[in-house]
C-alpha cells in the first residue's frame, strides 16, 4: 500500500477555519462557561510508572483553588463521580450534565474522579466528558493528580471546595461510604447523611425500615450464599404461596442500584442460582428474592426538600410511570420485560414513561404523600428518587404485607428502592420532573445545592440561585415583534430533531444536547423542534412537505424517545389530559413556593407552561425564512441526511448547518462514497469493496448459495452486511458462515426490530435493525482490525499490533474546501466485532482513546492520517462539520475509509466533544455547538 503524497497541513489551508475554531465572533459570554483563568496548582502524588504514552494534547488539568481567592463570593463545589460499582460510566454522565448546568461565575466546579480500586483523582473537566472512563483511565497516573489514600484526598477537599456535591451511584456514594468520610473531617455536601443513606440503600434493611414505619412492604428473603438457604427459601415460598419448582420472584442485590444484576428467576432452585451468581460475580454479597408483582405498574418519583435546612418539608415532583413495551416477536425472547440497565439507559421504544402517570387521580395523589412521608421518615435531606409499583384491585396482592399505608380503593402503593443520588443525565427522571414544574437544569441543581448549604451556618451567606443565567425565562412562545423586542434582538436558532429512521431516538439525544448547549448563550433563542414521522403525509401522498414539525416547550424535549415526545405534544393539547396535568403542576408548585418563598435566594420557576405548536415542514422553512432563523440539523438518516431537508431548506432561503445536497447525498450511499474515493489510492485513501444486493433478491435465493456468491466475489472468508442507505449504528453484523447469513434473513424477513445477543456463530450483543428494513444491502470484505484490551485495573491497555490497523472515528470541521481534521479517536469494541448501539450512543458504554496513544501510532503516521481525512472531506465537498469513520495503517498513516456521516451523534459523550477538547484551546460543548452554528450561518445559499 502506497504511502500518501498529499499534503494538505499548509497554515493557509487551515487558518480560516482555525480562526472559527478559537475565535469566535464576539458574544456576550454566557453563565455556564468553565473558567479557564490559570490557578496555582497543587504539587502532584502519586505519579507511578507511566506504562502507556499519551499525545500532549490533553487539556491542562483544572485544579481546585488552594487559596481565598475571591472568597466569599463564588461557592467552590466538589463534584466527585465514578467509584467502584459497575455504574461508574453512568456516574460520569451524571457528573457530565450536573457540571454542565451549574457551572457559573458566581460558582467554581473541581471535577473529582474515583476509580474500581478506591483511588480519587483529581481530574481536568474535559475528562468529564469523556464517554466511559476507561476513555482517560490510561492517562490518569501522568495527566491527574492522584491522592495517596482517601485520607489525603479528603484533607485535600476540605481546604480546597466549600461544599462536596457526590455523583457517585451505586456502592460508596450511595450506602454512606463518601458521606461518612465527609463527616468525619466536617466537610459540607450535598444529600442525606451517612447513617440514613445506609439504611436506605440497602433493599432489605430499607424494606424493613418501611414495614416498620407502617408502609405496604412486599414479602423478600435474603440470600448471603449460606447452604443451608436452600430449605429457608422453600420455606419461604411455601409461606408465600408460590410454587417452590415455578414461583416467579426478581432476584436483586441488596446494595447495587436500581438496576444492575436486576433478574427474573423461577422456583427455588434457579432464585440461589441466580442469587450466587450475583455473588460470585463480585456485584454484592447479600441478594434479596422478592415476588415478581404481576399486573403491576411501575412508577418514580422524585422528592424535594425545600426546608429552612435541619428540618424536613419535603416536596413530591410528577411522579413518572415506566411502562415496558414489547413490540416486536424478537422481544419475545425476553420471556420477563424488566426495567433493566439497557432499558434504563438507552433509548428504545422498550420503555416509555409518561408524566404525570397515568393513574387514577387518588393514586398519584397518595404516591406524592407516601413518598414525601417516606423521605421524611428516613431523614433524607436535599433530594431523592423513590420507585415503587401501583397494583389496581385486579392484581393478586396477598403477598403484601400489613394493612397500611399504600391502600386506597383504586388500589395499592409499594414503594421498593430508594436512590440516594438520582442519575442526572439530560433527560434523567430529576429533569423530566423538575421541568414539568417549572425548573431548568440549571435551576433544579442549583436549588439544590442552596439548600444543602443551609445546613451550614459558614454557608449560608452564599446565593448561587438567582444568576443572570437563570433569570433568562425559557419561552418557545411566537410572539409579535411589538410585543417582545428584546426576544426578536436575540438570533433565532431552530434545532430538528426526530424523523423516522431507526436512529430517531439517537437523534432526539443530538438535539437535545444541541439545544441545551446553545441556550445559554444569551444572544440566541434557540427552539427544539421535533420531526414527526412521515405516516401521515404518505397516507395523504401530500410528499414530503406536508411532514409535521413540532415546536416545543422546554418539558416537552426531555423525553424518552421521539414516540414520547410525540405523544406530549398530542396531551397538551388535548382538554382533559392537558385539564389534568395542569392541575396536578399547580399542586406541585404552590407547594414548593410555599416551601421556598421564606428563601430570599429563591426567586421562582423558570420555565412557562407553554404550548407545542404544529406546523407543516414547509410552513415551518416559510416562518424560519420570515425570523432570519439558523437551522441546526441533528435528524440522522433519512431526510435529514441525504439532502432532501438541505434542498428544501436551500430553496427557501434558510441557512443549516453541515454539508450540502450532493454531499449529503453521495456520502448517505455508501457505494456512490467508495466510488468518489477510489482515485484516492495512490494518495493513501482505500476503499472496501462492496456487493450490493436488493432485500427481495436475497429473500428468494438460498443463504448458502449466496454465502457461496458473496466469499468468492469479496474473497474473503467473512463478510460485514449493512443497510446501504441508513445510519452508521443499525443494521451492521459480522456473518461468518452461511447460518450467520440465514439468521440475518430470517430478521429482515419478519421485519424484527433487533437481533438477540448471541444469535450467531461469534458471540455478540444486541444487533439494532433497520425499520423499516433497508431495500438495498451491502456486503464487504470484514476487516480484521489489532484487538485493543482496556485493563480497569492496571489503568493500561494491551494491544499486540499484529495487522499494523486500527479502527479510528475523526470528526472534520470548517468551510468547503478547506475543511479541517480534528484528532482522530481509537475506537475501542468491549464486545464483538461491531461497535454496538450503546458503544456508539450510551454515556457510559464504549471506548474511545482520544488522542490515540503513542505507543500505538506514531506522530508522524498521526499526522498522515489527518491529512489523508482530510483529502476525503474536501474531495466530498463536505462543509460545516462531518464524522468519518476508517480504518488506519498505524505505521504508514494510510486510511481505509468505512463510510462519512454527515449528521453525525452529538449526544452528550459523542466523540466529536472528546476530539474537539483536545485542540489548543480546547473546545468545550457549547463552544463547539456555537462554532458549528457560526459557520452554518456564513454559508452561501
Amino acid at each position: 500500500m502506497a504511502a500518501s503524497s498529499a499534503a494538505l497541513s499548509s497554515n493557509g489551508l487551515r487558518s480560516e477555519t482555525a480562526q472559527l475554531l478559537h475565535s469566535p465572533p464576539s458574544f456576550t459570554r454566557p453563565h455556564g462557561v468553565l473558567n479557564l483563568r490559570k490557578q496555582s496548582l497543587l504539587p502532584l502524588r502519586g505519579v507511578g510508572l507511566v506504562r502507556s504514552s499519551a499525545t500532549t494534547a490533553e487539556p491542562e488539568v483544572e485544579y481546585a483553588r488552594t487559596g481565598e481567592e475571591e472568597e466569599g463570593r463564588i461557592l467552590r463545589v466538589g463534584l466527585i463521580c465514578g467509584g467502584p460499582s459497575a455504574e461508574r460510566g453512568i456516574s460520569l454522565n451524571s457528573a457530565r450534565s450536573v457540571l454542565d448546568h451549574i457551572q457559573g461565575d458566581d460558582l467554581h466546579v473541581s471535577c473529582y474522579y474515583i476509580d474500581h480500586t478506591m483511588k480519587a483523582y483529581a481530574i481536568s473537566s474535559a475528562q468529564v466528558y469523556s464517554n466511559t472512563p476507561a476513555d482517560f483511565h490510561f492517562k490518569l497516573e501522568s495527566l491527574a493528580q492522584g491522592f495517596e489514600s482517601l485520607a489525603e484526598f479528603v484533607q485535600h477537599l476540605a481546604t480546597s471546595v466549600d461544599i462536596v456535591f457526590p455523583v457517585i451511584h451505586g456502592r460508596f456514594g450511595e450506602d454512606g461510604g463518601i458521606q461518612e468520610l465527609l463527616e468525619k473531617s466536617n466537610i459540607p455536601f450535598v444529600g442525606t447523611q451517612s447513617n440514613e443513606c445506609r439504611t436506605a440503600f440497602d433493599k432489605y434493611d430499607a424494606s424493613l425500615e418501611l414495614d416498620r414505619q407502617g408502609f405496604v412492604t412486599v414479602s423478600s428473603f435474603l440470600v448471603q450464599g449460606y447452604e443451608f438457604e436452600q430449605t429457608e427459601l422453600s420455606n419461604w415460598f411455601s409461606t408465600n404461596n408460590l410454587d417452590v419448582e415455578q414461583g416467579k420472584v426478581v432476584v436483586k442485590p441488596a446494595r447495587a442500584g436500581s438496576s444492575i444484576g436486576v433478574t427474573v428467576a423461577y422456583g427455588v432452585t434457579d432464585s440461589l442460582r441466580k442469587a450466587n451468581a450475583i455473588i460470585s460475580e463480585g456485584i454484592d454479597d447479600k441478594v434479596v428474592v422478592e415476588i415478581f408483582l404481576e399486573g403491576g405498574r411501575e412508577f418514580t418519583t422524585i422528592v424535594l426538600d425545600v426546608s429552612s435546612g435541619f428540618d424536613c418539608q419535603p416536596v413530591a415532583l410528577l411522579p413518572t410511570e415506566v411502562e415496558l413495551q414489547s413490540h416486536s416477536n424478537d422481544d419475545l425472547s425476553e420471556k420477563d420485560i424488566i426495567f433493566n440497565y439497557r432499558r434504563k439507559y438507552l433509548p428504545t421504544q422498550q420503555v416509555a414513561y409518561h408524566t404525570p402517570p397515568r393513574f387514577p387521580e387518588d393514586v398519584t395523589r397518595l404516591i406524592r404523600e407516601g413518598a414525601s412521608l417516606l423521605f421524611q421518615r428516613l431523614g433524607l435531606r436535599d433530594f431523592a428518587r423513590i420507585d415503587g409499583w401501583f397494583l389496581p384491585p385486579s392484581a393478586h396482592a396477598a403477598y403484601l404485607k400489613g394493612n397500611k399505608f399504600g391502600h386506597s380503593e383504586s388500589g395499592t402503593i409499594v414503594f421498593t428502592d430508594i436512590n440516594l443520588i438520582s442519575g442526572m443525565e439530560q433527560t434523567s427522571f430529576l429533569f423530566q420532573q423538575a421541568s414539568k414544574v417549572g425548573f431548568s437544569h440549571s435551576n433544579i441543581l442549583r436549588t439544590v445545592i442552596q439548600h444543602a448549604c443551609l445546613r451550614f451556618p459558614s454557608l449560608r451567606h452564599y446565593s448561587v440561585v438567582s444568576s443572570p443565567y437563570q433569570r433568562k425565562k425559557y419561552s418557545t412562545s411566537n410572539t409579535s415583534p411589538a410585543k417582545h423586542q428584546d426576544q426578536n434582538q436575540r438570533r433565532k436558532v431552530y434545532v430538528i430533531f426526530g424523523g423516522d429512521t431507526s436512529e430517531r431516538q439517537v437523534s432526539l439525544m443530538s438535539g437535545t444536547n444541541v439545544w441545551l448547549n446553545l441556550q445559554t448563550f444569551n444572544d440566541l433563542e434557540v427552539t427544539p423542534c421535533l420531526l414527526a414521522s412521515s405516516t401521515i403525509s404518505d397516507e395523504t401522498g401530500l410528499g414530503v412537505g406536508s411532514r409535521a414539525v413540532w415546536s416545543l416547550p422546554y418539558s416537552g424535549v426531555l423525553r424518552h424517545t421521539t414516540e414520547e415526545v410525540l405523544d406530549a405534544c398530542i396531551e397538551a393539547i388535548e382538554p382533559v389530559r392537558a385539564a389534568l396535568t395542569s392541575h396536578l403542576r399547580s399542586q406541585v408548585m404552590d407547594e414548593i413556593a410555599e416551601g421556598l418563598k421564606k428563601h430570599t435566594w429563591f426567586t421562582g420557576f423558570d420555565i412557562s407552561d407553554d404550548l407545542p405548536k404544529r406546523l407543516y415542514l414547509d410552513q415551518w422553512i416559510k416562518q424560519a425564512k420570515e425570523e432570519g432563523a439558523t437551522v441546526f440539523i441533528a435528524v440522522h438518516g433519512g431526510i435529514g441526511e441525504d439532502g432532501t431537508l438541505q434542498s428544501l431548506l436551500e430553496a427557501g432561503g434558510v441557512p443549516y448547518t453541515g454539508p450540502g445536497v450532493f454531499a449529503s447525498k453521495t456520502c448517505m450511499d455508501k457505494v456512490a462514497t467508495s466510488l468518489s474515493l477510489q482515485h484516492l489510492a495512490a494518495d493513501g485513501v482505500l476503499t472496501i469493496n462492496k456487493e450490493v444486493r436488493r432485500k427481495e433478491d436475497v429473500l428468494k435465493i438460498q443463504p448458502l448459495e449466496i454465502w457461496h456468491d458473496l466469499t468468492s466475489k469479496l474473497r474473503s472468508e467473512t463478510v460485514c452486511v449493512k443497510p446501504a442507505r441508513d445510519g452508521c449504528s443499525t443494521g451492521v453484523a459480522r456473518l461468518c458462515c452461511d447460518g450467520d447469513l440465514a439468521v440475518y434473513i430470517k430478521a429482515l424477513e419478519s421485519c424484527l426490530a433487533r437481533i438477540p445477543p448471541n444469535s450467531l456463530s461469534k458471540a455478540h450483543g444486541v444487533i439494532e435493525m433497520p425499520v423499516p428494513t433497508p431495500e438495498l444491502l451491502i456486503f464487504e470484505p470484514f476487516v480484521e482490525t489489532d484487538e485493543i484490551v482496556v485493563s480497569p485495573d492496571t489503568h493500561d491497555f494491551l494491544w499486540e499490533g499484529n495487522s499494523r490497523w486500527v479502527e479510528i472515528t475523526v470528526g472534520v470541521i470548517g468551510k468547503r474546501r478547506a475543511m479541517r481534521s480534528l484528532t482522530p479517536s481509537i475506537t475501542v469494541k468491549e464486545t464483538g466485532d461491531i461497535l454496538s448501539l450503546e458503544e456508539k450512543f450510551q454515556g457510559g458504554t464504549g471506548i474511545n482513546l482520544t488522542p490515540p496513544p503513542l505507543s500505538i501510532i506514531s506522530k508522524e503516521a498521526l499526522e498522515k492520517c489527518k491529512e489523508h481525512i482530510e483529502l476525503i472531506a474536501n474531495t466530498l465537498q463536505l462543509e460545516g462539520f462531518s464524522r468519518i469513520d476508517a480504518f488506519v495503517n498505524v505505521d504508514s498513516g494510510e486510511v481505509l475509509i468505512i463510510e462519512v456521516n454527515t449528521v453525525p451523534g452529538m449526544t452528550p459523550s459523542t466523540v466529536l466533544i472528546h476530539q474537539a477538547l483536545t485542540e489548543k484551546p480546547p473546545m468545550y460543548p457549547h463552544r463547539f455547538f456555537r462554532t458549528l452554528l457560526d459557520l452554518a450561518s456564513q454559508r452561501c445559499l
